[in-house]
């Protein structure tokens, strides 16, 4: 009988270890995934000229970017992920400064040319 009553309690110790490294295991892709968008979201902000209008939010993303790395190859997927996702959004908010500063520029320009526009219209008026 002892070994039919052990039986069960073997099922569910090889049960729980699966369970425990599916866990583990599928920490792995999320930070991997996670890691990867947002060095591709630090590489877009970057290319958008986030580090000219926004220096403090690109420096902040490349450092956690970097953290994030580090943190991948010591096997830290929990961190790793948590690093990248403040990264992303750190890239994020940069690329949107960027975006938002070149608007503004641009938006200045036309104010400049419709201004000068309307002082040769009223000239040629005069």
């Amino acid at each position: 009988m002892t070994t039919y009553s052990r039986l069960p309690w073997r099922t569910v110790l090889c049960g729980t270890a699966l369970v425990l490294m599916a866990g583990c295991s599928s920490m792995k892709t999320p930070a991997t995934a996670s890691v990867a968008v947002s060095n591709a979201a630090v590489a877009n902000a970057a290319g958008s000229g986030a580090a000219e209008f926004a220096p403090a939010e690109m420096n902040s993303a490349r450092e956690k970017m970097a953290l994030a790395n580090k943190a991948m190859a010591a096997k830290d997927y929990k961190l790793a992920n948590t690093l990248a996702n403040q990264a992303q959004a750190d890239a994020k908010l940069a690329q949107g400064k960027a975006n938002s500063a070149k608007a503004q520029t641009a938006a200045d320009a036309l104010q400049d040319d419709i201004r000068v526009l309307r002082e040769e219209l009223d000239r040629a008026n005069k």
